[in-house]
C-alpha cells in the first residue's frame, strides 16, 4: 500500500495526508471531549477550521488536554495545508509552462495539426479560428521557445515533427488533418525535402489521416504525391501564376486580392450536384443554382477537374461542383 502511496503525485499525497490529519485530530477531540464536540463531525469541522487558520469560535476546546490537541492540530494541520496549497500552485505554474514552452502533449482529439510557425501559419490560424470558432489547432515547430498566439484552442508542441515522440505528443492519430508549411528558413529544395520527410513519418503514424502539403519546387511534387499528400500547393507555382497574369494585366493582382477576401463574405465549397440539376447543362445549373446565392466555377468528376467547363458539359449523377456561395 505504502507504494501505491509514493507513486502518486506529489499533491495527491499531500492531500491524503491532510485529510487523515483532519480525520484523525477531529476523532480524537471528539473523544477526548464529547460535551463540547457531541458528534464526529464537530470534530472534523473544528479540526479544518483550526488548521486552515480561520478561527470561528464556535467550538473551542475546555480541558487542557483538548487544548494540548488545538496546539498538536495548529502545528501540524497548518503546516500540511500550507504545504499543499503551495505544491497546488507549483503544479499549476509548471503546467502553465510546460503548455507555453511546447511541452505539454495534447489529449483531445478532432483537431487539425499545422507543421512549421510563418506568416501563412498565422493567417491560416486567424481566419480559420473566425470561420470555425469551436476548431481546435496543434502547431509543431522547432524554432519557437513560447506559444505564439493566445487561444484556448491552439496548443503548441517544441520540436520536429518527423520524429514519432513529437507527433505522439501532437495526438497524430486522433486528428482529423495536418498541413505541413514549407520551412522559410531554408532552400526550397532542402525545405521541400523536409516537407516530404514529414510527410512519410506522419503516413507512418497515421495512414489514413488527410494532409496538404506546401511545395515550393515543381520537381518535389511528384515526390510528395508518391509519399502520399492528398492535396499538394505548390506557392511558388501560384504565385508565378499572379506575377505573369498581372504583367499581361495590369490590374489582375488587384482584382485577384479582392477576390481572395471576398472570402470573408462568400465561401467557397465542393458541394454533390443536387439532384434537380443532373442531367442538365451546366449553362443551366447555373441559372438555376444564382437565383439560390450559388455561382458555379467547375466540376469534379472523378480525379478529373474541370474549371470553367463548356457551357454545354451535361451534369452526372457522381459529379461534384465547385462554387461560391454567398
Amino acid at each position: 500500500m505504502k507504494y501505491v502511496y509514493f507513486r502518486l503525485p506529489f499533491v495527491m499525497r499531500t492531500l491524503l495526508l491532510g485529510g487523515m490529519v483532519i480525520v484523525g485530530f477531529g476523532w480524537i477531540i471528539h473523544i477526548i471531549e464529547p460535551n463540547t464536540f457531541h458528534s464526529f463531525l464537530d470534530g472534523i469541522w473544528w479540526a479544518i477550521v483550526t488548521a486552515a487558520t480561520i478561527g470561528y469560535g464556535d467550538f473551542v476546546p475546555k480541558t487542557s488536554i483538548g487544548k494540548l490537541v488545538a496546539i498538536l492540530l495548529i502545528f501540524a494541520g497548518t503546516g500540511v495545508l500550507s504545504t499543499y496549497f503551495a505544491a497546488l500552485s507549483a503544479a499549476a505554474v509548471t503546467k502553465e509552462n510546460a503548455l507555453l514552452k511546447g511541452e505539454l502533449p495534447y489529449t483531445k482529439e478532432g483537431h487539425i495539426v499545422i507543421v512549421g510557425w510563418n506568416e501563412r501559419t498565422r493567417e491560416i490560424l486567424r481566419q480559420l479560428t473566425e470561420r470555425q470558432p469551436f476548431a481546435s489547432f496543434v502547431i509543431i515547430d522547432e524554432t519557437l521557445t513560447t506559444l505564439p498566439v493566445a487561444s484556448k484552442n491552439i496548443h503548441f508542441i517544441k520540436g520536429n515533427a518527423s520524429h514519432d515522440s513529437v507527433l505522439q505528443k501532437a495526438n497524430i492519430t486522433k486528428a482529423k488533418m495536418a498541413v505541413i508549411t514549407a520551412d522559410p528558413h531554408k532552400h526550397e529544395t532542402d525545405a521541400d525535402m523536409a516537407t516530404i520527410l514529414t510527410l512519410v513519418a506522419m503516413k507512418g503514424v497515421h495512414p489514413s489521416l488527410y494532409i496538404i502539403v506546401e511545395i515550393l519546387t515543381k520537381q518535389q511534387a511528384i515526390n510528395a504525391k508518391r509519399a502520399g499528400a492528398d492535396e499538394i500547393i505548390q506557392t511558388n507555382a501560384l504565385a508565378t501564376f499572379s506575377f505573369i497574369h498581372t504583367i499581361e494585366s495590369p490590374v489582375f493582382s488587384t482584382m485577384l486580392e479582392q477576390f481572395l477576401h471576398m472570402s470573408k463574405k462568400n465561401h467557397f465549397q465542393i458541394i454533390e450536384v443536387p439532384e434537380e440539376i443532373i442531367g442538365r447543362t451546366f449553362r443551366e445549373s447555373c441559372r438555376a443554382l444564382i437565383e439560390d446565392g450559388v455561382i458555379p466555377l467547375g466540376i469534379f468528376r472523378g480525379e478529373a477537374s474541370l474549371l470553367n467547363p463548356s457551357p454545354d458539359i451535361v451534369l452526372m449523377p457522381h459529379d461534384r461542383l465547385f462554387i461560391v456561395k454567398h
